[in-house]
Formats: structure tokens, C-alpha cells, sequence
């Protein structure tokens, strides 16, 4: 039976535009699904219906013509503050945290036309790449409920991939949005450094940390993405826009609207294909069956479809890892825990991250830097040749809900490396890289029907080939789209 959250995003707002269906009606089809869903998925941790539905009430009518987000119901990942809405950012110290003022993000969101239904889950202060805290329960992936939906943007991928939001701004710091989207069976996009205004990791340390979409389609990631990355100033805003605020670089040939480039799918492109990472020199990796299985089917499948496949091998990296850690650390030293009270608050984890953090030397800081900058130097070097390199995912399938090593920190995040090998030098280099869905791990396999996800690392800027590929690769599985039992 047809329900409004089969239609994709971008069907949404055409419906929305020519009057089929009203935001209000969205937006309780939403939250009726929210209501029944979300307890046993822990995708939201904030619903705050009340506020949606007069949002959806006082949307002129006049401004769907120029906001792009136009009804469109999201959530905000609940380290972004809403005012008035409760923001923990996934930690027990903030566990009554109401902010009085709004994020940059909000504001453009808001200013985009999309109506907040509330707050998607997150880890403490979305530094692990799973979602699992101490203020709220797990996240898990809609596919397999023993399983988490990985992170930090977890539970923006649970929500979208079980059909309790059309699509999700995440944030992605070392792989916080292709992670859970691949977890979820999602499309999930990392934008380049300095891309979104209101995100653009400049702000952060090593500038890891930018805003970006997961979505169930390539097309409503760019949807979304478009529609970050537009200054919008349409005059029935709520709040003022955000102008970009930093000119990160030369205009390069992909600046401007992207959904076109989602919608046509046009262009032959020559592909680098790897399996290595800058970890490899300092922890021990292994690539499940399942994680091969997916990489495999792509190669098949970009071949298939004329692109040109080389294998290349990442140049041996053996500092990356201590670098890397130093900046994770120093990055963890600003929570603001600083009397024994507060720091009892933390979860292991964060806890370690704080206390190493703020051991660090400005010499020691001050060299991870250097040394990061010239990395992504060198690994954009390395890889020009290319217009994209697939990678797997992650390496292994979604991780049981507890896997992660609760008490011993330093496991905890070897554990985390396991997982994820292929996503944080991406952050580092400031590059673009989209996860697509590759589909449910086969039955006869070890652990059938999860799914599994590829990554496709763009060239600086180079949103617009990604897209242009993900695109193609869903034309050519139409029939392989995969949906969880909730949908």
C-alpha cells in the first residue's frame, strides 16, 4: 500500500508545490510514524510536534517558489542547537541543556523551508562512529535491530532509512556521515572543505569537521546539499539567512547547483580502486567477506557501465596515525568538563580523549598540523589521475549494539579504526566522498541481509562527478533498491 513516505524527497516537493499535499499533512504522516517506529530504533531523541505542525501551519505559501526545502520535513543532529529545544549533544553533562539561541546551520535550514520534526540521535559530542550514549538509547540500523546504526549522524541515518524523515543534514568529522549511511543502506555525502557555509570544517581543527546530507537517493543528497550550500534569502524566513562567511579557495568549475548533475547522470569517468589505508601502518585491518563482497559488486557494476577501473595502492603513510590521534584528542580538550563533578559525567571513552587532549604539548599540536596539511597535499597528488577512487565503505558489516569496548578506551578506539579505515583521511585531505548503497549481503554468506555500502572519494570540489556516477550506479540497480521491514 502506498504511504507518503515512499516518495523520495524531491517527490515530496512536488507535491508539495503543486498543492497535492500540504506541509501539515506531511508533517503528521511523519510524526504518526515516528510515534509508532522510533521506541524501538532510537533514532530520535527529541520530537517536538507541536512546534513542526505550526511551522507547517505558518509556511507562506508564496515561498515555495524559492526555497528549496520548501515543507520538507527533517531533524537536527542533536550536537546542532535549536532554541528551545533540548540539546544534550549526546552527553549526560548536558542532559538539560535547552539553548536560547540557534546553531548557523538551523538558521539556514529554517531559512531553506524545511520544518524540524526535532532532534536525531548522536554520541557523546560525535566523537565515537557508533551511537551509543549514556543519555538515550542506541541508535540501530531499521535492517537488523541488534545492530547499531553507526555514527556520529546515526540517528539521522536510522531515521531516514526506516522512513521517519525524508532526508537528514548530518555532520562528518572523520566518516560521521558515509559510516551510518552505509550501516543504514543510505546514500551519504561529505561535502568538500569549505563547501557548506554553515558547515564548512574551517572552524574546526585540521578543518575536519563539515555539514552534509544522508538521504535515500542520490538525487535528495543533492537536494539537500544544494540547498546548504545556497545563500537563501527568501523574505518569509523566520530568521535571517547565512551568507557564506570564508572564501576557502578559487571558484572552482562545479561551484553552483548539483541536482542537475544527480538528475542526469551524464559523463564517462576513469576510476582508481583501492583497499588500502593510511591506518594499515599501525593497526591491524582485515576486510570482512561482506565488505568485499560489496567493493566486488561495484567494480562489477561501474565496469558494466564503461568507466574505466585501476587498481592503486595509497603511498605507506606510517605518522598518519599518531597525527591523526593528536588532533582527535586536542579537539576533545575543549569540552567544557572541568571540575571532577563534570568530568565523572563523561563516558570512558570521551573521558580518555579529554585527559589526553589536554596533555598534549602546543609543539606536539603544532607538528600534527603541519603534518596533516602536508598529508592532504600529498594525497591529492597521489590520486589526480583520477576523477574518483572507490573504496570500501567500512570493512566490516554493522556492529552488534554493545560491540565497542565500554570501559577500555584505547581498545575502544582501535575498535573504531577496525571499522571505519577508509573515511578519515578523506576528512583530512578536505575532500568530497559519497557512500552508495551496494544492497543486502547475499544469503549463504556468514551474516546475510545487512547491508553493505561503497565509497567514491571526489577530486577537490568534485561533488558534481560523484553525484553525476551515483546517479548512474542507481539507474543501473534500479531493481536492487532495498528497504527495511519498518518501511
Amino acid at each position: 500500500m502506498f504511504e507518503l513516505h515512499h516518495l523520495t524527497a524531491l517527490e515530496q516537493g512536488e507535491w508539495l508545490h503543486s498543492g497535492r499535499i500540504t506541509p501539515r499533512e506531511l508533517v503528521e504522516h511523519y510524526l504518526r510514524r515516528i510515534e509508532r517506529l522510533n521506541p524501538s530504533i532510537g533514532a530520535l531523541t527529541v520530537v517536538d510536534g507541536d512546534r513542526a505542525l505550526d511551522r507547517a501551519d505558518a509556511l507562506p505559501r508564496l515561498a515555495a517558489m524559492t526555497a528549496p526545502l520548501w515543507g520538507i520535513p527533517i531533524a537536527d543532529k542533536e550536537l546542532v542547537r535549536r532554541a528551545g529545544q533540548r540539546t544534550t549533544f549526546g552527553s549526560r553533562l548536558f542532559a538539560d541543556h535547552v539553548p536560547t539561541d540557534d546553531d548557523d546551520l538551523v538558521r539556514h535550514l529554517d531559512s531553506a523551508g524545511a520544518i524540524s520534526l526535532g532532534a536525531t540521535a548522536a554520541p557523546e559530542f560525535g566523537l565515537p562512529s557508533y551511537t551509543e550514549s549514556l543519555v538515550a538509547p542506541a541508535a540501530r540500523t531499521p535492517y537488523d535491530l541488534t545492530r547499531g546504526a553507526g555514527g556520529s549522524s546515526g540517528g539521522a541515518a536510522a531515521a531516514v532509512a526506516a522512513g521517519l524523515l525524508a532526508v537528514a543534514p548530518g555532520s562528518d568529522g572523520g566518516g560521521s556521515i558515509r559510516i551510518p549511511a552505509a550501516a543504514c543502506g543510505l546514500v551519504g555525502l561529505k561535502p568538500s572543505r569549505g563547501r557548506v557555509p554553515a558547515g564548512s570544517g574551517l572552524e574546526h581543527l585540521a578543518g575536519l569537521v563539515v555539514a552534509g546530507p544522508l538521504a535515500r537517493t542520490v538525487a535528495d543528497a543533492a537536494l539537500m546539499l544544494d540547498a546548504l550550500t545556497t545563500a537563501v534569502t527568501w523574505p518569509f524566513a523566520t530568521r535571517a539567512p547565512i551568507d557564506p562567511p570564508v572564501a576557502s579557495g578559487a571558484p572552482h568549475p562545479h561551484s553552483g547547483p548539483l541536482l542537475g548533475a544527480a538528475v542526469r547522470g551524464e559523463g564517462r569517468f576513469q576510476l582508481g580502486v583501492t583497499t588500502s589505508s593510511p591506518w594499515e601502518a599501525s593497526v591491524d585491518l582485515a576486510l570482512d567477506p561482506e565488505a568485499q563482497w560489496a567493493l566486488d559488486e561495484a567494480v562489477a557494476g561501474f565496469g558494466a557501465l564503461g568507466h574505466g577501473l585501476e587498481p592503486v595502492v595509497l603511498d605507506p603513510e606510517p605518522d598518519y596515525a599518531q597525527h591523526f590521534r593528536a588532533v582527535w584528542m586536542a579537539g576533545a580538550s575543549r569540552i567544557p568538563a572541568r571540575t571532577p563533578d563534570e568530568l565523572a559525567l563523561l563516558e570512558p571513552l570521551t573521558a580518555w580523549l579529554v585527559g589526553q587532549g589536554r596533555a598534549l604539548s602546543a609543539e606536539t599540536l603544532a607538528e600534527a598540523l603541519v603534518w596533516l596539511a602536508g598529508f592532504e597535499r600529498r594525497i591529492i597528488a597521489q590520486l589526480s589521475r583520477f576523477d574518483a577512487v572507490l573504496t570500501p565503505a567500512v570493512a566490516m558489516t554493522p556492529r552488534p549494539v554493545g560491540w565497542y569496548d565500554a570501559t577500555d578506551a584505547e581498545r575502544n578506539f582501535t575498535q573504531q579504526v577496525q571499522y571505519t579505515p577508509f573515511t578519515s583521511f578523506v576528512n583530512v585531505a578536505g575532500l568530497p566522498a559519497l557512500t552508495l548503497p551496494v544492497g543486502l549481503t547475499p544469503e549463504g554468506s556468514k551474516q546475510p541481509g545487512l547491508p553493505m555500502g561503497v565509497q567514491l572519494i571526489g577530486r577537490p570540489g568534485g561533488e558534481a562527478t560523484l553525484l553525476a556516477l551515483g546517479a548512474q550506479w542507481e539507474r543501473s540497480r534500479e531493481t536492487a533498491r532495498i528497504h527495511p521491514p519498518q518501511w
